[in-house]
């Protein structure tokens, strides 16, 4: 538990977040990947990962943040994500697809 300056208590992740900068960074260097493979700029992930000199892998678990919900996105474009929500967590943990699945991820922050 955290305890606020105001004496309020909550739960570690509930604790009110701020803008994410690395997490902010990947999201927005995601999608313009995503753009540019659509576009077909590039080929392939592995194209990316050539050009800015960033193993494959790492293109790859960037670009898993287009599929987030949009809700989600938008939280953490505010900086309101849960504190705990991280890049680092996304990159050491699966991502369901399914929105539905993602929003049930959000709100296990939150337990």
């Amino acid at each position: 538990m955290v305890v606020r300056p105001d004496g309020q208590a909550q739960a570690p992740c509930k604790v009110a977040a701020q803008h994410d900068q690395p997490l902010l960074v990947a999201l927005t260097r995601a999608f313009y990947w995503q753009q540019l493979l659509e576009d077909g700029m590039i080929a392939s992930g592995s194209e990316i990962a050539q050009r800015e000199g960033l193993h494959h892998s790492t293109v790859n678990e960037l670009l898993r943040l287009t599929l987030l919900e949009p809700a989600i996105i938008q939280a953490i474009l505010a900086g309101q994500q849960p504190k705990c929500m991280s890049l680092l967590w996304f990159q050491r943990n699966p991502l369901p697809t399914d929105w539905v699945a993602q929003r049930e991820v959000v709100a296990g922050f939150d337990a």
